[in-house]
């Protein structure tokens, strides 16, 4: 028998001021400026932050903190396309504001629960609304409806055991900065360095109400051709970067998409637009996968080989076609490959008898061993003394279509996101209290 079993939780599920809530934060408008498309309205986290702060203040939580980066904080693993907007817009980093919220006094790690939401969304802004159960909006399940089930969850859990907000402290971190590549460096990142988490942390992504505990981290390459453009009808005269780096695209696909302890994505292939000309510049962008640091280092190391591999191939394929005879000879020379982004941790799997007796007192099921991870900010807690972290949310990325048209949460997951979040609040009050015996 459960410490749940023997001291039931059945917590509501989200009520109508919850709802508004929601409504109120896919209304406003959260796209994270490195997402933003012309035509696209400014963002307004700092608001949508302060409104979900007015929530928690509902049920107990003080903000703690509150502030954006500070050019100090743009470093090495910053990924570029940050660094290069912070460089080029003053405002920038004033707009990826990131919230600290704590209910009751400050804490020994050992009995507090850290709980991270992000309030930033990728582009577009489908037409909000609940229907037939569901609610439809950008970040209705990435990830402001977690956010608002997480909020209801603490309340239910603080009402059924006096513990918390008391002798057991909750933390929640309200970023921004999680979405258009640059994977929390610029939010939860830095809370983490200040010390804003717990025993217990909880990133709250779909993970179909499973706790995930690894996330993987991604390294982007850049495959860049700097060669001279010609006019169509002297093909010969310039070097063919479409040509060139379709040919590395099919390349590095075949070589290094499967290579069995990450995996890559070949995509965001680039020269212009028009036919009557050939391109010797362009683009090629690749995106790697990795569960481990090592593993990343691999797939760095195959890419590069992959790479230089597949400009050997180019040469010989094409040195006695006459139009891409000078790209034939010139492709080392006009070709690189940059990182743009390497080096991040990743969030590996610990075995703790402490998380699975949590888990099963809560009820809460397991990520299955076999099906993959995926990036979030968790990945910043990999490493950190005396803290057990997993990613837990209710639906799924693909199946409520995050990051797509038409993204829609089912209310009835949010609540039974609520009852689990409380459940597990519980579950970790009573056994630190056991422990303390």
């Amino acid at each position: 028998m459960t410490l749940i079993d023997q001291h039931p939780v059945v917590p509501p599920g989200l009520r109508d001021e919850d709802r508004d809530l929601l409504m109120r934060l896919l209304t406003l408008p959260t796209v994270s400026p490195l997402e933003a498309r012309p035509g696209d309205a400014p963002p307004r986290l700092w608001e949508a932050q302060r409104a979900y702060a007015d929530a928690a203040a509902e049920i107990g939580f003080a903000v703690i903190r509150h502030a954006s980066p500070v050019p100090a904080d743009v470093d090495d693993l910053v990924p570029e396309v940050a660094r290069r907007a912070a460089e080029a817009d003053p405002e920038f980093l004033r707009g990826q504001p990131s919230m600290v919220l704590r209910l009751g006094p400050a804490l020994p790690r050992a009995v507090t629960v850290m709980c991270n939401v992000h309030l930033d969304t990728v582009a577009g802004l489908p037409k909000i609304k609940i229907n037939g159960g569901r609610v439809y909006g950008r970040g209705a399940i990435d990830a402001k409806g977690p956010a608002v089930s997480l909020l209801a969850g603490v309340r239910a859990a603080a009402a059924a055991e006096p513990a918390i907000g008391r002798t057991v402290g909750v933390l929640i971190q309200a970023v921004s900065g999680e979405e258009g590549g640059a994977l929390g460096t610029l939010g939860t990142r830095l809370l983490v360095r200040d010390g804003h988490v717990g025993r217990l942390n909880l990133f709250c992504e779909p993970t179909g109400l499973r706790l995930l505990p690894r996330a993987t981290a991604s390294a982007t390459a850049l495959i860049r051709t700097d060669g001279e453009d010609s006019v169509d009808d002297r093909p010969e005269r310039g070097h063919n970067a479409t040509v060139l780096l379709g040919h590395l695209a099919a390349h590095l696909a075949g070589t290094i998409a499967h290579p069995g302890d990450g995996a890559v994505c070949v995509a965001g292939l680039h020269t212009g637009h028009l036919h009557n000309r050939v391109y010797g510049t362009g683009r090629l962008l690749l995106n790697l996968t990795y569960p481990d640091a090592a593993a990343g280092r691999r797939l760095e190391e195959l890419t590069e080989r992959a790479f230089a591999d597949g400009l050997g191939a180019f040469t010989a394929a094409f040195r006695d076609v006459p139009a891409m005879r000078r790209t034939a000879r010139d492709a080392a020379r006009i070709a690189r490959l940059e990182w743009v982004k390497r080096g991040l941790p990743a969030l590996s799997a610990v075995d703790s008898p402490w998380a699975r007796t949590l888990a099963a007192d809560a009820g809460v099921d397991w990520w299955p061993p076999d099906e993959p991870a995926f990036t979030c900010d968790a990945i910043w807690t990999a490493g950190v003394p005396g803290a057990y972290t997993a990613v837990f949310g209710p639906g799924d990325l693909a199946g409520n279509r995050a990051h797509a048209d038409g993204e829609f949460a089912e209310l009835r997951d949010l609540d039974e996101h609520a009852r689990a979040v409380a459940r597990l609040l519980v579950a970790f009050a009573r056994r630190t209290r056991e422990e303390e015996l």
